[in-house]
């Protein structure tokens, strides 16, 4: 599988600060290697047949379609409490 970015999720990640970015690129790493890899945490978001969520940490999220042969990451943020 491959990643691809939305334009929104490349803005959103250039935003974050570095030691995210890093923790996110190890997340990626990780879904293009096995979406079930525990650390990931990902899951179909809650109601959503085709949008998927994975887990940056505790605080930060992103949001995912599969369209073989990529994952196409469109939105990362703040986890809502």
């Amino acid at each position: 599988m491959y990643l691809k970015l939305t334009d929104k999720a490349i803005v959103q990640y250039n935003a974050l600060p570095k030691n995210l970015q890093k923790k996110a690129d190890k997340q990626f790493e990780y879904l293009i290697s096995d979406i079930r890899h525990p650390l990931l945490h990902a899951k179909k978001y809650q109601g959503q047949t085709d949008i998927w969520q994975g887990r940056i940490d505790q605080n930060w999220r992103f949001y995912f379609h599969i369209v073989a042969p990529n994952y196409i990451i469109v939105s990362i943020i703040s986890h809502p409490k």
